[in-house]
């Protein structure tokens, strides 16, 4: 407490080693001021990175969209421009009978894990999805054939899939594959591939 009251005309030893050493940077690494100037550099570099995300206005008629050409474990991969709505498509398998809560859980994982992997690879996809709102739409195919077979006709004009094989904990048999995830992608790549399919 008394230290709070220091006579001004009697300088601390740190004033005295600044006068003796010629400045700020001659003190060396202060631990007190390291936390704040850590958490301090994190915020702006944080900040830095979200300024140049492309800002969407309700009335803007054209938005420049780099559409994910194949899927980043694909060969190639190519961005086109496009005006059109993004959507993804997550596509649940009706012969394993799951019950409400467990389609629920799984779709959950496959947006997860799409989310995840294009984080990765196709950030600037992301944000455009996120621009659109991030449309979902739960469909269902018949079984595992048709599941592969949806998968392979998403992957063959470059739209990402991912596919999610429950832990088998509850309801469903160990690597069952449960529901595919297809998109984002553009409203008509997405729907020529599960346009016939069946909502949930």
């Amino acid at each position: 407490m008394l230290g709070l009251f220091r006579n001004p005309s009697n300088p601390s030893k740190k004033q005295q080693q600044q006068k003796q050493g010629g400045g700020f940077l001659s003190v060396g690494f202060n631990p007190q001021n390291f936390i704040p100037g850590l958490i301090i550099g994190f915020i702006f570099g944080w900040f830095l990175d979200f300024s140049n995300t492309p800002k969407s206005t309700p009335n803007a008629k054209k938005r420049n969209n780099c559409i994910l050409g194949k899927h980043p474990s694909l060969s190639s991969a190519s961005n086109s421009i496009t005006d059109e709505e993004l959507k993804m498509v997550l596509v649940v398998r009706q012969d394993l009978k799951m019950g409400a809560g467990k389609i629920a859980s799984q779709c959950a994982h496959a947006a997860m894990g799409m989310y995840a992997e294009l984080m990765q690879s196709q950030r600037s996809l992301l944000r455009q999805w996120e621009q659109y709102g991030q449309a979902k739409i739960v469909l269902t195919c018949k079984n595992q054939q048709e599941m592969n077979r949806l998968k392979e006709a998403a992957e063959s004009i470059g739209l990402p899939t991912f596919v999610v094989a429950d832990a088998g904990r509850t309801q469903v048999l160990a690597g069952s594959k449960t529901v595919l995830a297809i998109g984002p992608g553009r409203k008509a790549s997405v729907d020529s591939v599960t346009g016939k399919l069946r909502l949930l």
